[in-house]
């Protein structure tokens, strides 16, 4: 399959909840990738393709969790516990995005 993103992804690993506003699922994930229109995280809940979610990305740069939307991609078993979670964003968000470029400049 052929790589259609517009952005690049940054690898970054911190910790995130989510919320499936549409029953009220919650969980707890870690980011593997970020990029201003998607992201990937591995979790220990199923999250079929099209969920959609409210995330709250707990980049450690002593601000305020980032706040994102969107709609899972793609999900994959990644191993018998562990989904790996492909989310596009609703809205491009490049500003948010510099939190985690300088986050990354800093290490």
């Amino acid at each position: 399959m052929e790589d259609q993103r517009v952005f690049e992804r940054i690898t970054a690993r911190f910790p995130m909840r989510f919320l499936d506003p549409s029953n009220g699922q919650e969980g707890e994930a870690e980011t593997i990738d970020v990029s201003a229109n998607g992201l990937g995280f591995i979790t220990q809940e199923r999250l079929p393709v099209a969920t959609p979610l409210e995330m709250w990305l707990d980049i450690p740069d002593q601000r305020e969790p980032l706040y994102v939307r969107g709609k899972v991609a793609w999900s994959a078993a990644d191993s018998s516990t562990r989904q790996h979670i492909g989310v596009s964003l609703e809205n491009a968000r490049l500003m948010s995005l510099a939190r985690v470029l300088w986050l990354k400049r800093g290490s």
